[in-house]
């Protein structure tokens, strides 16, 4: 009997350990949900685009055509629904893609627990180039605004040509800038690379590596840029090259002469080239004057150029030819007279012949 006391108590024991951890396990549990109808809230108005599983719109075709596609909005609710349509997004190319979408009307009322199918068009210019062009579609209404991207692809053969001109190089204090202007020649978006090089009289004196520009260049536009250049020679002749790079085997040159000077030798040099132009100037005018002036007897005198040739015969003057000697050995002579006015001279012409005899 005492046996089956101690087993019986035991027995509660153990019961007891069993039957309390299970108040605590029940609260723990959320209680059951009671039976009838949910009463879960009605969900708010939404947008996306027609049919299922999409979340974008995808619209390609060449540039001047006009692309459509639907947008549906579903108002769930009890009441009337109005929603804001309008394209938005300025693509990576630089044009505004966002622009080209055109709606039926800009503001659209849906109406009780009904859902609305709204055409748009995406009118894709003559001029757009091909390539991607994202854009977003909005819908603006109560308490929410909706973004849906629109990935507009034009179609057609792409063109990459790029250009860089108008090089120039300036000194700016203890620097030098060096500006350029980029031009996208071809009918794709670039993102340029450029990079620049100085060679001086010694060597290179300026290397930088291709990096990209943090700007987009749509087709046909241009930038100008300016590179800075923080320790130029003091004195050198220079040499700048710019290469400008992008995708699509874009590429193009631009050059420009830059001769670095001190301040000091520059008007050194100014100084010599006025002094010698002045000494230039004197002497020439000294020349003019020298041959223009007359001579002692009242005549013109022969100029300082004249090569000492005879004079000049003078009207009135005459010439005889004088006696020839008899003898024709020996030296032979000629006398001529020369009569002017009152005053004659005689003046005689010794010629040597070929065997002279004492």
């Amino acid at each position: 009997m005492p046996f089956r006391l101690r087993t019986a108590a035991a027995g509660a024991v153990l019961a007891a350990a069993v039957v309390l951890p299970c108040p605590a396990v029940a609260a723990a549990r959320p209680p059951a949900a009671a039976a009838g109808p949910s009463t879960t809230a009605a969900p708010g108005w939404s947008a996306a685009p027609t049919g299922t599983a999409r979340t974008s719109f995808y619209l390609e075709g060449p540039a001047g055509s006009a692309l459509t596609d639907r947008l549906a909005v579903r108002n769930p609710s009890d009441r009337p629904l109005t929603v804001r349509l309008a394209g938005d997004g300025e693509g990576g190319d630089g044009q505004r893609a966002g622009a080209w979408l055109a709606f039926g009307a800009a503001q659209v009322t849906v109406p009780p627990r009904t859902q609305a199918s709204v055409p748009f068009t995406a009118a894709v210019p003559r001029t757009a180039a091909p390539g991607s062009h994202p854009a977003a579609l909005t819908v603006t209404g109560p308490g929410a605004r909706i973004r849906i991207p629109v990935r507009l692809r034009v179609t057609g053969p792409t063109l990459s040509a790029l250009t860089v001109e108008h090089v120039s190089v300036t000194r700016q204090g203890s620097a030098a800038v060096i500006r350029y202007t980029l031009v996208n020649r071809g009918n794709t978006a670039l993102r340029p690379q450029v990079a620049v090089r100085a060679d001086g009289l010694f060597g290179t004196l300026l290397r930088r590596p291709a990096r990209p520009l943090p700007d987009v260049l749509p087709p046909g536009a241009r930038t100008a840029r300016t590179e800075t250049w923080s320790d130029p020679p003091a004195l050198d002749a220079v040499h700048v090259t710019l290469t400008a790079t992008a995708a699509g085997g874009a590429q193009d040159t631009g050059t420009a002469a830059y001769t670095a000077v001190p301040w000091g030798t520059g008007a050194a040099a100014a100084l010599l080239l006025a002094a010698g132009g002045g000494a230039w100037a004197v002497r020439r005018r000294r020349g003019r004057s020298g041959r223009a002036a007359p001579t002692g007897d009242g005549g013109a005198g022969p100029g300082p150029d004249d090569g000492g040739g005879p004079p000049p015969h003078r009207p009135g003057a005459r010439v005889t030819a004088g006696t020839r000697p008899a003898n024709g050995t020996g030296t032979r002579g000629a006398a001529a007279t020369t009569t002017t006015g009152t005053t004659s001279s005689t003046t005689t012409v010794a010629k040597t012949g070929s065997g002279v005899r004492g």
